[in-house]
């Protein structure tokens, strides 16, 4: 599969290199080192896929761009658009087309995301009560210096849009709405702290993030009938831990297992190895979580907007 990348920046130098030999080309408008200013420039005929690393607001005129020329698409999170019937247009055309459209979330690879959902869906924990997490980076002062990324819904799209995504990738995708808790402008203008939360889907979830963490962190405490789980950091920021705990009763000091891994982020190249097979194999698009998603993210929007 011949690779294409759109945008290159931190996430499409990202992108490049784990394309590898698939790389033939990069399209961005500002960045000398890329061989096109745009997508049109590039012949049809030297590229079967493009991984699109760009900003939210030009997404949905490129994905139309490249999926009707039946150019697969990998896309960085979230997939943005104005309304439902965009998203809904672009898994129709994808499948007109046969090409696929991918919305990216690397964390979905992360070895211990991927041991928590094994451990969910095997039902040792049994009755599953809470899901808390966090996410917090120290990015305030570059993004309030960002031309385009301080403004808007600030870090709910950005870091939100990964624990959402967490909650179905976890729990499956019959989950509802959430809602606002706190919202907060401590350095930007746009939001830099927000907590949703749900009180009504199974189990309750409480999600915090937050660009003021000068030590990059996630952490999740999942809390349930017959023992608990946790995670403490990502590969990128290692080491990170997974530890499962196993109920006393009456009540006691559990059994504790932990695993520790300090290792390269494998979620990218894993995510890039995913996409291909899914191409190969014919996967059709299907873009339901990225309508769920952009649900929840556009009726939060608002509420921080009335909170203003």
């Amino acid at each position: 599969m011949r690779i294409i990348v759109a945008g290159l920046g931190v996430q499409g130098y990202k992108r490049r290199k784990y394309a590898g030999k698939d790389f033939v080309a990069s399209v961005d408008p500002v960045n000398q080192e890329a061989e096109y200013r745009n997508i049109e420039e590039v012949p049809l005929d030297s590229y079967d896929a493009v991984l699109a690393c760009i900003p939210d607001e030009p997404k949905i005129t490129l994905l139309r761009y490249a999926l009707f020329h039946g150019k697969h698409v990998l896309v960085e999170k979230p997939l943005w658009a104005s309304g439902n019937e965009e998203i809904t247009e672009l898994e129709l055309l994808a499948k007109a087309k046969n090409t696929l459209c991918y919305t990216a979330y690397n964390h979905r690879f992360e070895p211990h995301f991927i041991h928590m959902r094994d451990l969910i869906a095997s039902g040792k924990l049994g009755k599953i009560y809470s899901c808390r997490m966090f996410y917090g980076n120290g990015t305030a002062r570059l993004v309030r210096d960002s031309l385009w990324r301080d403004q808007g819904d600030g870090v709910l799209p950005d870091l939100g849009s990964h624990l959402l995504d967490t909650c179905r990738f976890w729990f499956g995708n019959e989950l509802g709405e959430f809602n606002l808790t706190a919202a907060h402008r401590f350095e930007n203008l746009a939001p830099d702290h927000i907590i949703i939360s749900s009180e009504e889907n199974k189990p309750r979830f409480e999600l915090e993030m937050t660009l003021c963490m000068w030590r990059n962190h996630f952490t999740c405490d999942i809390l349930a009938e017959k023992g608990t789980a946790h995670i403490e950091s990502l590969c990128k920021w290692g080491p990170t831990t997974f530890s499962y705990r196993t109920r006393i009763l009456p009540s006691g000091r559990p059994p504790e297992t932990s695993v520790t891994l300090v290792q390269e982020d494998p979620t990218w190249e894993a995510e890039y190895n995913h996409f291909k097979q899914l191409v190969e194999s014919g996967t059709s698009t299907d873009l339901s979580n990225d309508l769920w998603l952009q649900s929840n993210l556009r009726r939060l929007g608002l509420s921080i907007k009335k909170s203003q």
